[in-house]
């Protein structure tokens, strides 16, 4: 059985291949993180189910050498642990590269919801809460 450290630390882990899936524009591996049943939540719209959330990130981000090379970075991660389910909250920034060279293009917060299935955590609710973004003051 798992200890508790090694619980949390798998789900570190799944926030981290998140983020390389996403930048990699591997949208499909991405979506394969979430529950059949799990939900992509941003401001941008929700979806639910792998294909959903596959279409709305195609929709949302250019594929891969489409536009300027993008980079998350996901800190301040908290995991609160109950049985073969959790809870986790942590901050988000983006990098993206331009002619004057990189900036931080957003930010924000995820607050997740996972489930432990099969010895793997998977995403049941992923939301985006995105308030920092240029010429945004709220």
């Amino acid at each position: 059985m798992a200890s508790e450290a090694d619980e949390k630390n798998a789900i570190r882990e799944r926030l981290a291949e998140y983020c390389f899936e996403l930048d990699g524009r591997r949208f499909a591996r991405m979506a394969a993180m979430f529950l059949p049943d799990g939900t992509w939540a941003t401001a941008f719209g929700a979806a639910t189910g792998h294909a959903e959330i596959e279409a709305l990130m195609r929709k949302l981000l250019p594929p891969m050498g489409e536009g300027p090379r993008a980079v998350h970075f996901t800190t301040n991660i908290v995991v609160r642990l109950d049985g073969d389910t959790a809870t986790a909250v942590s901050n988000w920034l983006v990098a993206k590269n331009a002619e004057g060279g990189p900036f931080v293009d957003s930010g924000g917060s995820y607050e997740d919801e996972l489930v432990k299935r099969d010895g793997q955590w998977w995403f049941r609710r992923r939301t985006i809460d995105r308030f920092l973004a240029k010429g945004r003051m709220a």
